[in-house]
């Protein structure tokens, strides 16, 4: 099964539905309409090893799960596939009656808890992630490891820098040898202290060098100083570069823009979505059903349009969470879905469609 094949064999098209923003009724002019449904596998192919899943075009903005797929993430409480089998019936562009049985109550469960509300901590953790970023940028010209080097200077320390500086040394001319018991300490010596058959390697052999040169020095000569080389520091001065470099190469750049205008350091819309997911938590919980098309509608706006500081979100939604706790250890929900259930209610389906 293919996309393509789907699209031109619509027979095997059970639902389709418009989902996303405009399900949710917080779409605005510019935002994109995306499409989900479900899909039945014709019977040879279904008997055959060539199952399918999902299928969807190239830009992703349409996906359609197969029956089998659709059952059991139903059966596992997905948060997109719950939101897709309640979608609001102005957003259901074609429904199989065969459907008609596949109910929310059989599949509502305590389970709502962790993917609802566990895929929204899941979110505020990048939320977190994207304002550290945003407020702590990292310069794109690499540090050296001699930004993470420093010498004993009378009762304190100065940058290695600063003291190649103060002396006129090129950190070429320098050589260190590892003092013992000591980690990451070494003695520091200059050419100027030998003749020329003493040969130092310098404090870093290449620009791009990791690890600090060791060099050979003949015993009885007096270090001017010793370096202490934060290896520890530049590791992890390197992973959170090369970690804001990847995000910035893959970042979408109308939302990061989006978030530098409303000036609060977060991403409005990836938070309007966390709290989004925490009320419907809450709401399963209470009411034993999933409000697809949103009444909290201006609030989720609001924060999408930037009207809230970060760290007041941040809190609320750690509140909301402990709420959610709470509700889900005393309501009456299932601990999860039957699972029998789940699979008789695939079985029905599936015989009555092929002998069909």
């Amino acid at each position: 099964m293919t996309f393509e094949y789907l699209v031109a064999n619509k027979q095997h098209l059970l639902l389709n539905c418009i989902s996303g923003s405009n399900a949710y009724g917080l779409n605005l002019p510019t935002s994109d309409v995306d499409y989900k449904g479900v899909f039945l596998l014709p019977k040879n192919e279904f008997l055959s090893l060539e199952y399918t899943e999902q299928v969807n075009n190239i830009s992703n903005d349409v996906v359609y799960y197969e029956l089998g797929r659709f059952i059991d993430l139903l059966y596992k409480n997905n948060p997109n596939i719950i939101e897709l089998l309640c979608t609001p019936s102005d957003c259901v562009l074609y429904k199989h009656p065969l459907l008609d049985i596949v109910k929310p109550e059989l599949f509502l469960s305590k389970m709502c808890k962790d993917t609802f509300a566990g895929y929204a901590i899941t979110q505020i953790k990048r939320a977190k992630g994207l304002n550290k970023k945003i407020v702590n940028p990292v310069e794109r010209e690499l540090k050296t490891i001699l930004h993470f080097c420093y010498v004993i200077s009378g009762q304190g320390t100065i940058t290695v820098h600063q003291w190649l500086q103060n002396n006129n040394y090129d950190q070429a001319d320098c050589g260190l040898v590892s003092l013992t018991h000591m980690r990451d300490m070494y003695a520091l010596f200059h050419r100027k202290q030998f003749n020329q058959a003493v040969t130092l390697k310098g404090i870093m052999s290449r620009v791009n060098a990791n690890e600090v040169s060791l060099s050979s020095v003949p015993k009885g000569i007096e270090p001017l100083t010793s370096l202490y080389f934060n290896k520890d520091g530049y590791s992890k001065y390197c992973k959170e570069y090369h970690e804001y470099w990847k995000w910035v190469d893959n970042r979408n750049e109308e939302r990061y823009q989006s978030t530098l205008e409303h000036g609060k350091n977060y991403d409005a819309k990836n938070m309007m979505h966390v709290f989004r997911l925490l009320n419907m938590a809450e709401e399963i919980a209470k009411e034993k059903k999933v409000n697809v098309r949103r009444p909290d509608r201006q609030l989720l706006l609001k924060i999408r349009r930037g009207e809230f500081m970060y760290e007041d979100l941040v809190a609320k939604a750690d509140e909301k969470i402990d709420s959610i706790q709470h509700l889900y250890a005393v309501c009456d929900l299932p601990e999860k879905a039957d699972k029998l259930i789940a699979s008789e209610l695939l079985i029905r389906l599936r015989e009555t469609f092929y002998q069909s």
